[in-house]
């Protein structure tokens, strides 16, 4: 039986570590824990995100900022109000695809890619992630430059 090189090991082991901890997760997790939920649409030209919980519980104070290219924090565009709501004004955004974070705290994110032109978000082009998604997405990029 012949020996595995490191990252080898790191390739067999990160798609369980990732399985054990949703597993972790899911078993362990508290009950007021939800999935966040966030829609996007223009009232009166204005462009508006309304987010909340899977229960129906509006993400209050939730901080919605722009991702930069590398996944880390960029431009922090608001916070939510008590109904959940922010009006996003994307006007300083150059045009291109943005990723767009609802951070409702640790394990309460939402993520959505907006294609924007000239300020304005085609919601016909709108990506929303689930965040196993965004996980798998840091893994894979993780290998990609270990290897």
């Amino acid at each position: 039986m012949g020996t595995i090189d490191r990252p080898s090991m790191l390739r067999l082991l990160a798609p369980l570590l990732l399985l054990g901890s949703v597993l972790h997760g899911a078993v362990l997790a508290p009950a007021k824990a939800h999935q966040i939920e966030s829609a996007l649409q223009y009232l009166d030209g204005d462009l508006q995100l309304s987010s909340s919980f899977s229960n129906g519980e509006p993400t209050q104070g939730a901080v919605v900022r722009l991702l930069n290219a590398d996944g880390t924090p960029g431009q922090e565009l608001g916070r939510t109000d008590a109904e959940g709501r922010l009006s996003l004004d994307l006007s300083s955004v150059g045009n291109g695809t943005v990723d767009l974070q609802v951070d409702g705290g640790p394990g309460h994110r939402d993520y959505l890619e907006l294609p924007v032109q000239d300020g304005e978000v085609d919601l016909n082009e709108v990506v929303m992630f689930p965040f196993s998604l965004v996980m798998v997405g840091l893994l894979v990029s993780v290998r990609r430059r270990n290897d």
